[in-house]
């Protein structure tokens, strides 16, 4: 089967459904409305590829500052960058960039999970039943099937004098798996004279 797109003949458009439709069977309307989603790409698509490329040098110019940075005092940076934020010399405007590390779990998990198990059935008779909610919640998964991370990385607060416990604690940080990170850029503009800081939006819903 030909992965190659259907060859549409002079005096004919396809639709949505991949049929050949006679341009004098197409309303008026229907002709407008497709008019106007094209003009609309059109200046819509090259905004994303600015805004794509503004993202790819900012990132680069600001890792490449704080290597110019480090080399005052003789030290040579390696790897990823971590959190950056930069001020105007006027202290008007401020820069962020952020990594974001996308968190998942090996299938140590599962280990973690029955020594937890373990230890509520262990507790069930002496209570703790806000623990064993805590528990539940936080292996709760999410509408994609994922455990939710936060909440589970939430057990590790829980201060539990339970060597089982423990040993399931080591277990879940050992199944900690850095899947990859995502890089934001946040701009801010001082608010007067004041301490707060607005943020300048690149997002088109909220400019």
């Amino acid at each position: 089967m030909s992965d190659q797109p259907q060859q549409v003949p002079a005096g004919y458009r396809q639709d949505h459904q991949g049929r050949l439709v006679p341009e004098d069977l197409i309303k008026p309307i229907d002709k407008a409305r497709d008019e106007l989603v094209a003009e609309i790409l059109s200046q819509a698509l090259p905004q994303r590829d600015l805004l794509a490329q503004f993202k790819h040098k900012t990132i680069g110019d600001i890792q490449a500052f704080v290597e110019l940075s480090a080399e005052q005092y003789g030290v040579k940076l390696g790897g990823k960058k971590g959190n950056v934020q930069l001020l105007s010399f006027d202290g008007r405007y401020k820069v962020q960039l952020k990594q974001h590390e996308h968190i998942t779990f090996s299938e140590q998990i599962e280990a973690a999970k029955e020594l937890i198990d373990n230890c509520l059935n262990r507790w069930t008779e002496g209570g703790r039943p806000e623990v064993k909610a805590l528990v539940e919640r936080a292996f709760r998964t999410n509408h994609k099937r994922q455990l939710r991370t936060a909440e589970v990385l939430g057990l590790k607060n829980l201060e539990i004098d339970d060597e089982e416990w423990q040993l399931a604690m080591k277990a879940l940080v050992d199944s900690i798996t850095v899947a990859g990170s995502t890089a934001y850029i946040n701009i801010y503009e001082r608010v007067g004279d004041t301490d707060r800081w607005q943020h300048i939006s690149l997002d088109l819903a909220a400019v």
